[in-house]
């Protein structure tokens, strides 16, 4: 399956840094947002994520321009219809991943990949939403993208070797490595980030350390680059609430129930470094 021309759902950190890596390894990226400023953002930010790369010496103004000028945007999903892969990365939310591949299901030609990065909701409930299942996949990259190595590749109940291989060798072609786990709630990465998160968020709720303290033993003593508070903060505290509800509905499992605090802070609005409050105070930055 040749795979040249590539669609990416959503112009956000996620959307864009995918647009990002494509670009970068040669490919052709339509990205779609719900508008033209929120598309132009995304743009800004890839530019400014490749002028570090220029200012580092890892590459060349010229090469930074052939990047972006491989990126167009758009806001109509039915622009799309070319591509030979799609790939939503649109807000975390049921209802809206649906409506999105039910109308990319229409538009899309035959034999085109549907894939979701999604970090929780099942690949084979989204999939039957389509009248193409076979060539529904996940693909779950991790953030920030353009740095980070992994992409979850994730097989639906009705996936294909097909699709299952082409997006196999498509990650290899961006330089990332590509594991391949089935389809549970959570997957692997978050089946196991999540429950971390949460017991740290347990252990500031009970009292048992202060924040900069609970990051800086998890760092220190288990070798990690970013302490779980912080992490928190950086995925957003709403989208670690949302997969924490995943877990504990899709597995039925206490030990996955979100800790109280954590809800708290949702129903604040204090959803991490994006709204300038979480556990840490971004306002003094």
């Amino acid at each position: 399956m040749s795979i040249q021309n590539i669609g990416v759902i959503g112009a956000g950190q996620m959307g864009n840094g995918i647009a990002h890596v494509f670009a970068q390894a040669g490919f052709s990226v339509l990205m779609q947002d719900i508008s033209e400023a929120f598309a132009a953002k995304g743009v800004a930010t890839i530019d400014k994520n490749l002028q570090r790369g220029v200012d580092k010496g890892k590459m060349t103004a010229d090469e930074k321009a052939a990047v972006l000028g491989r990126i167009r945007t758009t806001t109509k999903l039915e622009d799309l219809a070319p591509c030979d892969i799609v790939i939503e990365a649109a807000t975390e939310k049921w209802e809206v991943k649906k409506q999105i591949f039910e109308t990319l299901d229409k538009v899309c030609k035959p034999g085109a990949i549907l894939a979701s990065n999604t970090s929780s909701i099942s690949i084979t409930k989204l999939a039957a939403v389509t009248k193409r299942p076979e060539a529904f996949i996940g693909m779950h990259f991790m953030n920030p993208v353009p740095v980070m190595q992994l992409i979850e590749v994730i097989r639906g109940l009705a996936t294909g070797d097909a699709a299952f291989d082409a997006v196999m060798g498509l990650s290899k072609q961006l330089g990332k490595t590509p594991i391949h786990c089935n389809d549970f709630p959570g997957f692997v990465s978050n089946r196991v980030l999540l429950p971390m998160i949460n017991e740290a968020i347990y252990a500031l709720y009970e009292g048992v350390a202060t924040v900069e303290s609970i990051d800086g033993i998890m760092k220190l003593g288990m070798n990690h680059p970013m302490g779980p508070l912080t992490l928190a903060d950086f995925i957003g505290l709403d989208t670690c609430l949302f997969i924490l509800n995943v877990l504990h509905e899709g597995l039925g499992d206490p030990k996955y129930r979100p800790c109280p605090l954590l809800i708290k802070y949702v129903d604040a609005g204090w959803l991490g470094k994006k709204s300038g409050r979480g556990f840490y105070d971004y306002g003094k930055a």
